[in-house]
């Protein structure tokens, strides 16, 4: 067996690795928008399943589970915003066939990180303290880093 000779200076791009288009970076920022702008929504649309897992403390388990699921179900507070971010949820599967997984998946899981934190602070909710928001700012150099890095 002989080893391939590569005249560029660039490495060989994967045979199935897909380009990164303009249409798969609109898919994924609107999967970043479905699921950051739902999770602070649907955080407040569950508020009040504690009082039914509580008052069903001493009841079967089945029967607790289906007291929150009844409860959960019947709330629009809950279900809409739940819908939205499952509609996220194929859109990134969709959109994620059609790139590359290296660069999708941080930057889509990036973005949702940003738009939860900007949806929260919009709702009122805390969002965190230093520490946390050091943590945040390295994931964001991080993957910046890990997905403009050329390679060696």
């Amino acid at each position: 067996m002989t080893a391939a000779v590569y005249t560029s200076t660039q490495p060989p791009v994967p045979a199935g690795a897909p380009p990164v288009s303009s249409k798969n970076v609109l898919g994924f920022l609107l999967v970043a928008i479905a699921w950051g702008f739902t999770n602070p929504f649907i955080r407040r649309g569950s508020q009040g399943l504690e009082k039914v897992t509580l008052a069903h403390r001493h009841s079967p388990w089945y029967k607790r589970q289906l007291a929150e699921l009844r409860f959960l179900l019947f709330r629009w507070q809950y279900i809409v915003p739940l819908a939205i971010n499952l509609s996220g949820s194929a859109l990134y599967y969709k959109t994620l066939g059609e790139s590359d997984l290296s660069i999708a998946v941080p930057v889509s899981n990036m973005c949702t990180l940003a738009l939860t934190l900007v949806a929260g602070a919009l709702l009122g909710e805390k969002i965190g303290s230093k520490e946390t928001m050091l943590g945040i700012v390295l994931i964001f150099v991080g993957v910046l880093l890990c997905t403009t890095a050329q390679p060696s």
